[in-house]
Formats: C-alpha cells, sequence, structure tokens
C-alpha cells in the first residue's frame, strides 16, 4: 500500500499534481518542499487520544493539558487498560473536560474488549476505516481522516469539511466563496490518487511558510 513515507511516492504525487492542475503546481513551486515527519512515541491508539485532547481548543491550551495528561503515566501516553485504571479526578486535575475523559474511555473499551482491532482496521480501505472510527464516541469523520493521513500515512485523503482546505482551495483558484461539495469533488477527482499531498498543500497555501524550506 502507498505511504507518504515513500519519497519515491511523495514525488510521483507532486508530478501528478503538477500535470494536472496548473493552480496547484504554482502553489507547489511556491511553497517547495515539504517536511512531513511521523511524531515518534504516537502509535495508533495514542494519535486518536491526542486528537480528542486537541479537540475544539487552542493549540498551546491543548499542548499544555496533554502534557499534563502524559504526566500521569510518567511523560508517556497510557495503554487503554492504564487509562481504564486511572481515577477520573486524576484525568481532571490534567485539565481534561468530563466529555472527553468519556470519549477516551469509550476508545479504550472497544479497543481491551477488540470491538475495534487498530493494527487489523490499519490494512482496510480509508472508507472502512472512517466506517468503524466514527462509531467512536467522539471521533467524527474529519478525526478519521486525519488518522487516515498523519497515523497511517495514507495518500488519497482530500477532507473536504476542513475549513483549511476550503480556504486553501479559495485562495489558490480565486474564488469570491468557499467551494461547495460539488467543486470539491471535482477537485478530488482530478487530484486523485494523491489528494493528501494536495491538502498538505492547501493548508500551507493559508499558513505561514517556515523558513529554509528546499524547493522540490
Amino acid at each position: 500500500m502507498k505511504s507518504l513515507d515513500d519519497r519515491k511516492v511523495w514525488l510521483s504525487g507532486v508530478r501528478h499534481l503538477k500535470k494536472q492542475d496548473p493552480k496547484l503546481r504554482l502553489l507547489i513551486e511556491k511553497v517547495g518542499r515539504l517536511e512531513f515527519d511521523r511524531d515518534g512515541d504516537e502509535g495508533h491508539f495514542e494519535f486518536l487520544v491526542a486528537s480528542i485532547v486537541y479537540q475544539q481548543i487552542a493549540g498551546n491550551a491543548a499542548r499544555a493539558i496533554l502534557g499534563r495528561f502524559k504526566g500521569l503515566y510518567n511523560g508517556n501516553y497510557p495503554t487503554p487498560r492504564q487509562y481504564l485504571n486511572t481515577k477520573k479526578s486524576a484525568l481532571q486535575s490534567s485539565g481534561l473536560s468530563p466529555q472527553k475523559i468519556s470519549y477516551i474511555k469509550d476508545l479504550s473499551e472497544r479497543i481491551i474488549s477488540k470491538r475495534l482491532d487498530l493494527e487489523r482496521l490499519s490494512e482496510a480501505d480509508d472508507e472502512k476505516i472512517i466506517q468503524e472510527l466514527d462509531e467512536v464516541r467522539g471521533i467524527g469523520r474529519w478525526t478519521a481522516e486525519m488518522f487516515l493521513m498523519f497515523s497511517l500515512r495514507r495518500v488519497d485523503v482530500l477532507p473536504v469539511d476542513d475549513l483549511g482546505v476550503q480556504k486553501g482551495i479559495q485562495k489558490v483558484y480565486r474564488l469570491r466563496k468557499l467551494p461547495s461539495k460539488d467543486r470539491m469533488e471535482k477537485f478530488r477527482a482530478a487530484w486523485r490518487p494523491y489528494c493528501s499531498i494536495a491538502t498538505l498543500y492547501l493548508w500551507r497555501a493559508v499558513a505561514p511558510k517556515k523558513e529554509g524550506s528546499d524547493k522540490n
């Protein structure tokens, strides 16, 4: 299965996108090479836990809460069993809301009961993964799509409901309004099978460019 970690796949995707879409080609050439490194200590469960922690709060606050949360486990992520054995009062002291505590509990219980097998699921197709993760409390389609891109490194993900992607398209294609779902699907058809790479560049279209980027 193709992976964003494979440099040959990445370069093939960049060539494909440049050929298929002149406006996207200009964006890619302007942004230059993207660094897309995997976080060292995040497995599939850890990624989903972090995603829940980060929901609906600012990045700095979320990082602080995640740091205190991991501090309960000597600076590491807990296993699902360790999490379920942690007192609710300790979890709340880290800054987790009761709602998010319940979300991570549901995720942990599904993994322990084997209703959710993340390693097995990682071999499934994208839509199957989205469907299964969507059944977990607190995890919707957008979080599942982020899991596909950042944890599984899938190459053909276009999160059509992501505001950053929509704003990136609006800027690059000089649209008066955010793109409609129908228009997003047309972009998806043109960019396949490398929508993830297009997504990463579109995010950069509306974010500051890092210093020292190399050219593709």
